[in-house]
């Protein structure tokens, strides 16, 4: 995973409350065997619809997607995170997440910014007059700015959680962060002791 400090750009702003894991990625994107590829399949059954806020010339190149509130419930699919990074997305802004939704965002990198109901409301208006508006999600000082719009907020993170981003630590970077302690550790074991080699 790689570092995350501060994500800034343009938004999409899809204005729909309790967007599921389902409706983020089909159960039928399930079945690919590889982790890639994902983005394709986003949101894909709403992108038959030619007015859908992805197939919006003027939002293409957006690096952070605004939802509704309840966003990510359902199922507790990853796939979902990886199609909306793989789509181009670094940040998801919205006034309420799914719990397991959250979680796997926060395990691969993808910044949950959980910001005031009021405040997404006022951001939501603003990305939809002005496509070009640029946004900042600040992982080091936890906020969102959207200066031109005098738009700024801060969201929660907890230190842990926060420190994964700033050092781009996932589980097994976690894990490593450790080694030598997991080596004392296999040099005092018993040898009579179940072996993983």
């Amino acid at each position: 995973m790689k570092a995350v400090r501060i994500v800034s750009g343009t938004a999409v702003p899809l204005d729909r409350t309790d967007v599921d894991t389902d409706q983020i990625i089909p159960s039928d994107w399930l079945k690919r065997v590889e982790r890639t590829g994902f983005e394709k399949g986003l949101f894909s059954e709403w992108r038959d619809d030619r007015d859908f806020v992805l197939n919006q010339e003027q939002y293409a190149g957006a690096h952070i997607l605004l939802g509704g509130i309840n966003f990510g419930t359902g199922s507790s699919r990853e796939h979902a995170v990886w199609a909306i990074q793989q789509y181009g997305f670094e940040a998801v802004i919205s006034p309420r997440f799914a719990d397991i939704f959250a979680n796997n965002c926060t395990k691969n990198g993808l910044i949950p910014a959980a910001v005031d109901p009021d405040f997404s409301a006022a951001l939501m208006s603003a990305v939809k007059a002005d496509a070009t508006l640029e946004i900042t999600v600040d992982v080091e000082r936890l906020t969102v700015e959207a200066p031109a719009a005098g738009l700024e907020t801060s969201f929660p993170m907890d230190a842990g959680t926060q420190e994964r981003f700033l050092q781009g630590l996932d589980d097994i970077g976690l894990t490593m962060r450790l080694v030598d302690d997991i080596g004392e550790f296999e040099t005092r074991r018993q040898p009579w002791m179940p072996a993983t080699s």
